[in-house]
């Protein structure tokens, strides 16, 4: 039987290391070490989102991510609109080597819900 979006989602969140909405609150208040990493479209991004964070949409990441991020062993924490898109990239790079990398539960909508903190450009 073929598997639908959600069962790859679910598959993949398997594999993968989640963080809160608070966890990254914390990461963007006190700075570092780990770069958040905005996977959502173009236009997405343009309607706001984390500060400090670095835009690599996910129809580029597996393409572009070496370029951008070249240690494997880079902390990157990744998000999109409600956390589904994130946690297949985060398995995807995890299959290409990166081996610090996390997705944020709930995404976009999560944090704003939350009362993140929203920059736009």
């Amino acid at each position: 039987m073929p598997k639908t979006f959600l069962d790859l989602v679910s598959d993949a969140k398997a594999r993968i290391h989640e963080v809160t909405v608070d966890d990254v609150k914390r990461i963007v208040a006190e700075g570092g070490p780990e770069t958040i990493v905005d996977i959502r479209e173009e236009s997405e991004w343009a309607n706001g989102h984390l500060p400090g964070a670095t835009h690599l949409s996910r129809g580029v990441l597996e393409v572009r991510v070496a370029k951008v991020f070249p240690d494997p062993s880079a902390p990157l924490v990744l998000y999109c609109g409600g956390g589904n898109r994130s946690a297949l990239a985060a398995d995807v790079l995890r299959v290409m080597g990166y081996t610090n990398v996390s997705s944020l539960a709930g995404g976009w909508r999560g944090w704003n819900a939350a009362g993140g903190p929203v920059e736009r450009s």
